[in-house]
C-alpha cells in the first residue's frame, strides 16, 4: 500500500517510519504547507513533497493518506480523499464537531473507502498489557477509573494553532483528554451516559489549560479524568479498579496489577514502545483497507469527541450534561 502523509509535523516522523517498517507498505508522498517541513519527513524514504493537499490526492501516487493536521481541517481533508478513492488513517480527534465526524464517516462509506481514526492508547503497550489483564476476567470487571495525565499548555510551549479554537477546536481536553477519554471508555468496556466538568485557562492561554471530569458510565461505574498544565513532575497514569483486583499502567513505569495483597509487574515499557505502537495502528489500518475490520470502531471515536464536546458544554452550564445512549463501546 503507497502512504501519503498529510502534515509533517508532531508524530509524523512515527507514521513515516510505521509505514517503512510494515512489508507492502512505504511512504512515497508527503505533503506540508512548509516545504522544507514536508520534505524533511521524505527524505530517507524518497517520497515525492507537496505543499498542497489537494495535488497529493489527485496526483495518483498514493493509496491511502494519513491525515496529521491541526483538527477542524480532518472533515474536508477527509471528505476530499474519500472522493478521490483514498483509504484514510486521520489523527484523533476524529473531528471538532459530530457533524463533522457524521460527515467523514458518511463520505467514506459512500465511497467504499475505510476510515480509521488513529487513537495510539489502544497500541500503546501498556496500554494493551492493562486491557489484556481486564480481559482475562482474573481480577473481575471494572468497578472504578481514575485518570491523571499532566501536559504543557503555556503559550509558547507548542505551535501556535493549538491554541486557535478555531484550528484545534479546543485546548488541553480536546487535545490532551481526548486520549484520556478514549482509554477510560475502552478499558472500562462502557460508554459514558453523564458527565460533569470543570476547566480553567491559565497563562494567559485563549483555551483551557486544565481541565476535571467525572463520568458517569453505562456500567454504573465512576470514572474521573484530570488533565493539568506546567506541574512539577510529569504524570501520565491510568488506574482501573476491577471487583477483585486493581491495574495502574504507566509508560514511564510500566503496568502493575495489585491482587489478593499481591502486586506483580505484567509490562516493562522499553525504548521502542512508542514507535511499535505506531506501527501497530499502521498495521490495524492496512488490515482494515484490506477488509478485516479496525480495532478502534468510528462509533467510539465519535463518542470520544462527543464526550469532549459534553465537557465544554458541562463546564459553561456549571451542571452535569446527560448523553445520548447508543449500543456498543
Amino acid at each position: 500500500m503507497r502512504i501519503g502523509l498529510i502534515g509533517a509535523g508532531a508524530v509524523a516522523d512515527l507514521h513515516a517510519r510505521a509505514a517503512d517498517q510494515l512489508p507492502g507498505t512505504r511512504l512515497t508522498a508527503v505533503c506540508d504547507l512548509e516545504e522544507s517541513a514536508a520534505g524533511r519527513v521524505a527524505a530517507p524514504y524518497g517520497a515525492a513533497t507537496y505543499t498542497d493537499y489537494r495535488a497529493l490526492l489527485a496526483g495518483g501516487s498514493v493509496d491511502a493518506v494519513v491525515v496529521n493536521t491541526p483538527h477542524s481541517l480532518h472533515h474536508r481533508m477527509v471528505v476530499d480523499a474519500a472522493e478521490h478513492g483514498l483509504h484514510v488513517l486521520v489523527e484523533k480527534p476524529m473531528a471538532t464537531t459530530l457533524a463533522d465526524c457524521d460527515a467523514m464517516a458518511e463520505a467514506c462509506a459512500r465511497a467504499g473507502v475505510t476510515l480509521v481514526v488513529g487513537h495510539i492508547q489502544h497500541f500503546l503497550p501498556d496500554k494493551r498489557a492493562a486491557q489484556a489483564v481486564i480481559a482475562a476476567g482474573d481480577i473481575g470487571a471494572p468497578v472504578a477509573v481514575h485518570d491523571y495525565r499532566t501536559t504543557d499548555y503555556r503559550p509558547g510551549t507548542r505551535s501556535p494553532w493549538f491554541f486557535s479554537r478555531e484550528l484545534a477546536g479546543g485546548g488541553a481536553l480536546m487535545n490532551i483528554g481526548a486520549h484520556c477519554l478514549d482509554r477510560t471508555v475502552w478499558l472500562s468496556g462502557s460508554r459514558a451516559v453523564s458527565l460533569t466538568a470543570a476547566i480553567r485557562e491559565r497563562f494567559g492561554a485563549p483555551v483551557e489549560t486544565d481541565g476535571t471530569l467525572t463520568l458517569t458510565l453505562a456500567s454504573g461505574a465512576p470514572a474521573a479524568v484530570s488533565v493539568i498544565s506546567d506541574t512539577p513532575r510529569k504524570v501520565d497514569e491510568l488506574t482501573v479498579v476491577c471487583e477483585r483486583g486493581t491495574v495502574v499502567a504507566d509508560p514511564r513505569t510500566g503496568v502493575f496489577v495489585r491482587s489478593q495483597g499481591r502486586t506483580r509487574q505484567v509490562h516493562t515499557p522499553g525504548p521502542s514502545d512508542i514507535q511499535d505502537a505506531f506501527t501497530a495502528q499502521m498495521a490495524d489500518f492496512v488490515a482494515a483497507a484490506g477488509g478485516a475490520g479496525s480495532e478502534v470502531s468510528l462509533q467510539h471515536s465519535r463518542h470520544v469527541v462527543e464526550l469532549v464536546l459534553a465537557a465544554y458544554a458541562s463546564a459553561e452550564a456549571g451542571r452535569p450534561v446527560g448523553l445520548a445512549a447508543a449500543s456498543g463501546v
